[in-house]
C-alpha cells in the first residue's frame, strides 16, 4: 500500500513539509528506516538520528530542528500517537483465516455469532456463545458455558475453561490460560494438604488485553475480574478472587496473590509482587521486583521489598549504597574513643598515684 504524505497528514491532523504527494509503504524505527517507509521522532536523545535516517519522510513533533531539507516532514503534536494511529489504519496486517475450518469441533448447542473466524482444531464446547466478528485462532479449546463478547482476538493454544466470560475487543494472545484452578489447599490432621473446589469464574471485561502464558485462575467462589481496559503482559499470574480495576497495566512476571482487590488506573513494574487479600487503591505504581506485604490504599510511587514510598526507598537505597564509608567511619570512631578512653583512664590512674 502506498499513502501519500498528504493523505497521512489530513488523517492524523498534520501539516506536511516537503512534498505531499511524496509516497511511503511501511513504517519503521528511526535508526533502521529505508526510502520508501515513514519514521518519527518524538524523544530528543532520538534527534541524533535525524541526520543519518533514509526514511522518506518523518513525523515529528514542532519543536525539533527540521534542518535536512531534502527530507520530508509531517509536522504534528504527538508523533507517537499519530504513528500509531497510521499503523492502526493502513498498517494493522489481516488475520490469514477466514471462515470456520473444517477440523474445528463445535458443539451443536453453540451459538456462533455473525462473521466470526474459527481456525483449525478449534474446540467450542456446549453452551458456548461466541460474538459476531471474533476470531479464534488455531489448537485453542473453549469448555462449556463460556461467552465470548463481540470482536475479540485469541491466539493460537489458548484455554478457556468452563463457565468464563470474555467481553467485547478483548486481544488474548497465545498459550493463555483462563480459568485455570485456584491454588487453594486446607491441611488435614495428618497435615496433609486436601484440595478446595475452586467452583467459580473468571471475568474479562471489555478491552483487556492479556499476553502470552498469563495464568488467571478461576474463583474459588464468585469471579475473579479482570475490568475494562486492563492491560496484562506476558508471563503474569493472577490468583483466584483477584479483582484488578479498569485500565491498570502489569509488566511481565507480576504475581497477585489471592482475594487482592487492585484499583483502577494502577501500573506495576515488572517482576513486582503482591500478598494475598490486601488492597491497593488507585494510581498506585510499583516499580520492577517491588513486593507488595500489606495494603497501599494512597496513590503514588512505590519500591523495594517490602514496598516503600518512592522518595523514602531512594534515600534508604542511598544510604546502603554508602555503608562501606559508614563502616569506615564508625571504625576509625570507635579507635578514636577507645584512644580517648585509654587518656583518661591513663590520666585518672597518674592523679591517683
Amino acid at each position: 500500500m502506498n499513502i501519500t504524505l498528504k493523505e497521512a497528514a489530513d488523517f492524523v491532523g498534520g501539516v506536511v513539509i516537503g512534498n505531499p504527494h511524496q509516497t511511503f509503504s511501511n513504517v519503521a524505527k528511526i535508526e533502521d528506516a529505508k526510502e520508501g517507509e515513514l519514521t518519527f521522532l518524538y524523544l530528543s536523545s532520538y534527534e541524533k538520528y535525524l541526520s543519518t535516517t533514509k526514511a522518506s519522510a518523518v513525523l515529528i513533533s514542532p519543536e525539533f530542528n527540521k534542518s535536512r531539507t531534502e527530507l520530508n516532514y509531517i509536522e504534528v503534536k504527538n508523533p507517537n500517537a499519530a504513528l500509531q494511529k497510521i499503523i492502526i489504519s493502513f498498517f494493522n496486517q489481516p488475520q490469514n483465516l477466514s471462515g470456520i475450518d473444517k477440523s474445528a469441533s463445535i458443539d451443536n448447542s453453540a451459538v456462533i455469532g455473525k462473521n466470526v473466524t474459527i481456525g483449525k482444531n478449534v474446540v467450542i464446547s456446549s453452551g458456548c456463545a461466541i460474538g459476531d466478528n471474533t476470531l479464534i485462532h488455531h489448537n485453542t479449546v473453549i469448555l462449556d458455558n463460556v461467552k465470548i463478547g463481540s470482536g475479540s482476538l485469541i491466539y493460537t493454544n489458548v484455554s478457556i475453561r468452563e463457565n468464563c466470560v470474555i467481553g467485547n475487543n478483548v486481544i488474548i494472545h497465545s498459550n493463555t490460560v483462563i480459568g485455570s484452578d485456584g491454588f487453594g489447599y486446607i491441611p488435614n490432621e495428618k497435615g496433609e494438604f486436601k484440595k478446595v473446589p475452586q467452583i467459580g469464574n473468571v471475568i474479562l471485561e471489555d478491552d483487556v488485553e492479556l499476553g502470552s502464558n498469563v495464568s488467571v485462575d478461576r474463583a474459588a467462589l464468585g469471579s475473579t475480574i479482570i475490568r475494562k481496559g486492563v492491560k496484562i503482559d506476558n508471563l503474569v499470574q493472577i490468583a483466584h478472587n483477584v479483582d484488578v480495576g479498569e485500565n491498570t497495566v502489569m509488566s511481565g512476571q507480576t504475581g497477585i496473590a489471592g482475594s487482592t482487590k487492585v484499583g483502577k488506573n494502577c501500573m506495576f513494574g515488572g517482576q513486582s509482587g503482591v500478598t494475598g487479600h490486601v488492597e491497593i487503591g488507585d494510581r498506585v505504581m510499583l516499580g520492577a521486583q517491588t513486593g507488595v506485604t500489606k495494603s497501599l490504599k494512597k496513590p503514588g510511587s512505590y519500591l523495594g521489598f517490602p514496598a516503600k514510598e518512592v522518595n523514602t526507598a531512594m534515600r534508604l537505597e542511598a544510604h546502603i549504597r554508602n555503608l562501606p564509608t559508614y563502616s569506615e567511619k564508625i571504625k576509625n570512631l570507635e579507635e578514636k574513643i577507645a584512644s580517648l578512653e585509654k587518656k583518661i583512664f591513663e590520666l585518672t590512674q597518674s592523679k591517683g598515684d
